[in-house]
């Protein structure tokens, strides 16, 4: 039986490993947090991991707090998304462990105005995206078997994210100012959740390094929000504005979509258009 420790597991992704877990009885899963095992404690890991011997580590861990990570949460940043990788990766090499790591469309600049393929070059612009970066890398020079997600727009019915935060402010205000001219595709965590699990059960030969992963379609943050709208049938007027009139401390791409054909070929993936995820979503969230 395979044994599988999942990092981050009180996260939106980690709970939705969580509740896909039951479909895979063939596997053990160990949930961790970071009072489970810190992953910044190398000491942590090698305990966890001498006490459960896994077979792979999923590693959804990850300091996401963008605009934080420019000031005081720098250090912090850094600790976890990148230290705590290594720390990982090491550990994995250790126990002949195989890993999967979850990065981000925030490696890049967004400069391109066609999707990111995985071997474009990384430019990130936000100290987030640099930690990212960073964590690729020392997973991949830790443990060369390893494989990286990056994905996008993350949301589900677990934790704070900008699909509950925009049901709450589009039934809450008449009007809504919401960026029109950044670029991406929204990803269901539960969509992301099952590829993982897909991909888990499959053979792995020759198959390590970067892919990425998101729902399909493009969107701007306006195009998110009002497709909110629409499925939640609130009644909201929201009103397009350009990224200059909603300044944050950390710069975010102005364009990163994700070319998903690596992923697809590779694993036979089917990917669902962002759009069905959504809704889907929000019918979850108002059952």
């Amino acid at each position: 039986m395979q044994i599988i420790i999942v990092t981050g597991a009180n996260g939106q992704l980690g709970q939705e490993l969580q509740s896909l877990a039951k479909e895979y009885a063939n596997y053990k899963f160990v949930w961790t947090d970071k009072d489970e095992m810190d992953i910044t404690n190398i000491d942590s890991v090698k305990n966890v991991f001498e006490e459960n011997r896994p077979t792979l580590c999923i590693n959804c861990a990850a300091y996401t707090a963008v605009d934080k990570a420019e000031d005081d949460g720098k250090e912090l940043c850094k600790k976890i998304n990148v230290d705590g990788v290594k720390n990982l990766a090491k550990t994995c090499k250790e126990y002949n462990a195989k890993m999967i790591h979850i990065s981000t469309d925030f490696v890049f600049d967004g400069k391109k105005n066609t999707p990111y393929a995985e071997d474009d070059t990384t430019n990130p612009i936000s100290v987030y995206g640099e930690t990212k970066r960073e964590s690729e890398q020392v997973c991949l020079q830790e443990n060369k078997e390893s494989i990286i997600i990056r994905t996008s727009w993350l949301y589900s019915e677990f934790g704070a994210n900008f699909v509950k935060t925009m049901l709450k402010l589009t039934k809450e205000k008449q009007r809504l100012n919401i960026i029109a001219d950044q670029i991406g595709t929204p990803t269901y965590a539960r969509d992301l959740a099952k590829a993982i699990l897909d991909i888990v059960a499959k053979d792995w030969s020759g198959k390590k390094g970067i892919y990425h992963y998101s729902n399909e379609g493009t969107a701007s943050w306006y195009d998110f929000t009002q497709t909110i709208k629409e499925y939640s049938q609130n009644d909201c007027d929201i009103k397009p504005i350009p990224t200059e009139q909603y300044p944050t401390p950390a710069e975010r791409p102005k364009y990163s979509v994700m070319d998903k054909t690596k992923i697809k070929e590779t694993f036979d993936i089917s990917i669902p258009y962002w759009r069905d995820s959504v809704k889907k979503c929000i019918e979850k969230l108002n059952k």
